[in-house]
C-alpha cells in the first residue's frame, strides 16, 4: 500500500444486498465535501458498483511508472477510485475466477495503484468473509487501518450475519469504527414521514450487545436514490439520509 494514504477504511458487510457500496460511496462523497482526498478502492471482484453508483462506467484506467492511475470524478482529483468494473466490456459481464487468481489480483490492487496524497482511502469489500478479506488484511500490515465500518439492515437474518463479520473482525485484529443500519424505514415521498418496513433498532441493539459504536440509521428515501454520484448531504441537505450521513462522516473524522 502506497505511503501517500494516511487513513484506511475499510466498509463490510455480512452479506450482500444490504447497501454496502452505497454507504461507501456516500462516505467518500462526505469526506471529499470537508475538503479531504479520497480514493475508493473497489476489491467486490464479483460485484463492482462503485463505477456505477458514481456514473463513471465506461471509463478506462491508465498506468504509469508508478503503476495504475485511478479514474477521478473531477479535474480537481479530490475522489480517485478504482475498480475491476473498469477493465470489463459491461456491467453484465461475470469474473469467473479462481480463488489463486482473485488473490492475485487484489495484491495488484493494493499494491500497484498510484494514489495521490489521499487523506482516507475508502476499501469498499466483497459480502462475507472470505479470502479477499484475508488477503486484504494482509496486503496492508505496513499502513495503519483506521478500523471498519460494518453496514447491515434491520432484518434478523442481516443482523445474524454482521454477527459473523464482528467476530471475523476480532479475530483478524481490525479495529471495529461501528455499525451502520441501512434501509432503516421508508421515508414517504410527500410527506416525508418515516415508517419501518422491517423491524428498528437491530443494528443499535447489535452494537450494544458487542459494545462497540453505533453509527446511525439510514432509510430509504425514494427522492434521492437516483443521485448516487452527488453527496447527499448537498442535494437534499434537510432529508434524514442526509443528517445521517453527516453524523457518519463527523464520527469518522473524529471517532473519539
Amino acid at each position: 500500500m502506497s505511503s501517500n494514504v494516511k487513513h484506511i477504511i475499510l466498509v463490510m458487510s455480512g452479506k450482500g444486498g444490504v447497501g454496502k457500496s452505497t454507504v461507501s460511496t456516500q462516505l467518500a462523497l462526505g469526506l471529499v465535501t470537508k475538503g479531504y482526498r479520497v480514493g475508493i478502492l473497489d476489491v467486490d471482484l464479483c460485484g463492482p458498483s462503485i463505477p456505477y453508483l458514481l456514473k463513471l462506467e465506461n471509463q478506462e484506467v491508465h498506468q504509469c511508472e508508478a503503476g495504475w492511475v485511478p479514474v477521478y470524478t473531477d479535474e480537481s482529483k479530490s475522489l480517485g477510485v478504482l475498480s475491476i468494473g473498469f477493465l470489463t466490456k459491461s456491467r453484465n459481464d461475470s469474473v469467473v475466477w479462481r480463488g489463486p487468481k482473485k488473490t492475485a489480483f487484489i495484491k495488484q490492487l493494493l499494491s500497484d495503484v498510484f494514489w495521490e496524497d489521499v487523506d482516507y482511502l475508502i476499501i469498499d469489500t466483497p459480502p462475507g468473509t472470505s479470502d479477499e478479506h484475508i488477503t486484504v488484511m494482509e496486503n496492508i500490515k505496513e499502513t495503519p487501518c483506521d478500523g471498519a465500518i460494518l453496514v447491515t439492515t434491520p432484518q434478523q437474518i442481516a443482523l445474524d450475519d454482521v454477527r459473523k463479520e464482528l467476530s471475523f473482525c476480532r479475530k483478524t485484529r481490525i479495529p471495529i469504527l461501528g455499525i451502520v443500519e441501512n434501509m432503516s424505514g421508508y421515508v414517504c415521498p410527500n410527506c416525508a414521514e418515516c415508517t419501518n418496513l422491517f423491524s428498528s433498532n437491530g443494528g443499535k441493539s447489535l452494537a450494544e450487545h458487542f459494545q462497540v459504536p453505533f453509527l446511525g440509521t439510514v432509510p430509504i428515501d425514494p427522492r434521492v436514490s437516483s443521485e448516487t454520484s452527488k453527496y447527499v448531504g448537498l442535494t437534499h441537505p434537510e432529508s434524514q439520509i442526509a443528517v445521517s450521513y453527516n453524523s457518519i462522516v463527523d464520527r469518522v473524522i473524529n471517532p473519539n
